[in-house]
């Protein structure tokens, strides 16, 4: 596992290391979006949109927040629909519990 409820077994090798990426990017609220977002995402998303994801995880954290948090304007480079995705998305920030982590994968099913 390397998520919080999403298991990497089923993964190809690039997808696995973009999804422990993801939960390991240096400032714990840019793991929670990333990571989040990867573990409802990463097995759909195409080659291209992994080549765009892997460039996004590629830009300082400090400014990956600020953008998606609005605090700083979104460069050219980065007003794409994948980036409008990220940052629409909103990752659940409640306490990780066995009951939690138990909901979240009978609603995945």
């Amino acid at each position: 596992m390397t998520g919080l409820s999403r298991s990497s077994a089923d993964l190809s090798p690039r997808r696995r290391r973009i999804l422990y990426r993801c939960w390991h990017r240096g400032i714990r609220e840019m793991d929670l979006v990333f990571g989040q977002f990867a573990e409802d995402e990463i097995s759909r998303l195409s080659d291209s949109e992994l080549d765009e994801f892997e460039a996004i995880m590629g830009e300082d954290d400090h400014d990956l927040h600020a953008w998606i948090t609005g605090g700083k304007p979104l460069p050219d480079h980065l007003q794409t629909e994948l980036f409008a995705r990220i940052s629409a998305y909103r990752p659940d920030f409640g306490p990780v519990t066995t009951a939690s982590l138990k909901a979240k994968a009978e609603q995945s099913e």
